[in-house]
Formats: C-alpha cells, sequence, structure tokens
C-alpha cells in the first residue's frame, strides 16, 4: 500500500496521495475553484480507478510481470481484459471528441493519473492499441510530449525492457 509520509502527517492510497499532493503543490490540476470542473476531474479519476486501470493492471500483470519471475501468461486473462479495454477506450474516445482532456479544455490530475499505467501498457505487445482510436492516440501523445510525464514514464523503463 502505498503511504506519504509528510512531516508528522501520514496519507495513504494512491488517489488520496495525489490529491493531497496536488492541493499541496499544484491546486490547478484539481480545479476545485470551478465546481463543475472539479466534479468532471473527479468523474475522470473514478472511470480511471475503476474502469481503465482496473483493466490494465491484469493485462500488465500478464504480459509483464508473471514473465519477471518465470511464470506463463495467461493469455484468456489478457484477452478478457483486452474487450473490456476496448470498450472503456470507446468511451474515452468519444469523449476525446468534445475536448481536449478527460475533464475539459484543461488539462487535470485525471490525465496524469493514466500516466502509469499506460507507460506500463506500452511494454507489452498491445502498445499499439490506441491507434484504433485517434482522439486518444492524439491525448496521450499530447500528455507524452510533457517533460514532466516522460520523467514519470522513464521510473517504468528500468523494470520493462519494451518500454515507452
Amino acid at each position: 500500500m502505498p503511504v506519504l509520509q509528510d512531516g508528522d502527517f501520514y496519507v495513504w492510497e494512491s488517489h488520496a496521495i495525489c490529491k493531497y499532493t496536488c492541493r499541496k503543490n499544484k491546486p490547478e490540476l484539481l480545479k476545485e475553484g470551478n465546481l463543475k470542473e472539479s466534479a468532471m476531474v473527479d468523474v475522470w479519476l473514478e472511470v480511471e480507478a475503476h474502469q481503465y486501470t482496473a483493466t490494465l493492471e491484469p493485462i500488465i500483470l500478464e504480459c509483464l510481470v508473471r514473465p519477471m519471475f518465470g511464470r506463463a501468461t495467461d493469455q484468456k486473462t489478457v484477452e478478457d481484459n483486452l474487450v473490456k479495454l476496448k470498450k472503456v477506450l470507446e468511451v474515452y474516445e468519444a469523449r476525446l471528441t468534445k475536448c481536449k482532456y478527460l475533464a475539459g479544455d484543461f488539462l487535470s490530475l485525471a490525465d496524469l493519473n493514466h500516466v502509469s499505467a499506460t507507460a506500463c501498457l506500452a511494454a507489452t505487445p498491445y502498445a499499439s492499441l490506441f491507434d484504433a482510436y485517434p482522439h486518444v492516440k492524439a491525448w496521450w501523445s499530447g500528455l507524452m510530449a510533457r517533460p514532466s510525464v516522460q520523467m514519470i514514464a522513464a521510473l517504468k523503463k528500468p523494470y520493462f525492457h519494451n518500454s515507452v
């Protein structure tokens, strides 16, 4: 379980840690000054956690983690989750035809929270999956053009040799 210590204060769970660090250092990524924009950030943070990353994690586990420990990939698990992920990407594609980023026409934590898992996807045989979704691909390419995102994605490279 991830834990952040800030002085004598502790916060745990990855989304709580991300929100805490944004509130402390980069509050504009949460759009808390605008009720509707903030709500959209929250919506897409939930979608990321419960739809997007929830379907990516089994793919990453099967394609990257299990082989690191000499275990075989369960291709049925991969295929089942690819079907789910493609449905999620259809929703993302529809959303990104209307705005540049997930929560609106502004970069937010909702976008940035996708970086870690998506960087891992790039090290799998399914790295080209976004090619079928032009708006998703453009969104991801735009994120990857940011130096801070490149730095986060690069943290995955020592673990996964085909990484971003």
